[in-house]
């Protein structure tokens, strides 16, 4: 089984589209008005509008209600990602900080209030097991 993608509902598929072009340095490809894939190399997040949740059944999902999941991403170098998205991102929830499994991450909320943590491995241990990862 292969993970495949992460989707966000939301009832403004271009501002969260426009967010995450930016964030992921990506363009989206809109695959009808109201869904777009954003592809990166480890995996696709998903924008579906709040209609497209009428295919999955009443009260399946809700935009902007997410309190349970973090969208994470490795970076290269997270000092230059915080910098760069300084002027994008609206509402950040932590600085650079170095984390206790060895990460040094940053988080901010996207515009419909989902959690984002971009991240770098930094220390001896965490560079080992992304490196054990990236092999498998």
């Amino acid at each position: 089984m292969n993970f495949a993608s992460v989707r966000i509902i939301t009832d403004d598929v271009d501002r969260l589209v426009e967010f995450y072009e930016e964030v992921l340095a990506v363009s989206a490809e809109r695959l009808a008005p109201v869904f777009a894939e954003l592809l990166v190399s480890s995996c696709t997040l998903a924008i579906g509008h709040s209609q497209t949740t009428q295919l999955f059944g009443a009260d399946s999902a809700a935009a902007a209600q997410n309190h349970t999941v973090i969208l994470e991403f490795r970076v290269e170098n997270i000092e230059a990602e915080y910098e760069r998205l300084k002027s994008i991102v609206q509402d950040w929830v932590m600085e650079p900080t170095t984390m206790p499994w060895g990460n040094r991450s940053i988080l901010f909320r996207d515009p419909d209030g989902n959690l984002v943590n971009l991240f770098e491995p930094v220390t001896e241990e965490a560079i080992k097991r992304f490196r054990r990862q990236a092999l498998t």
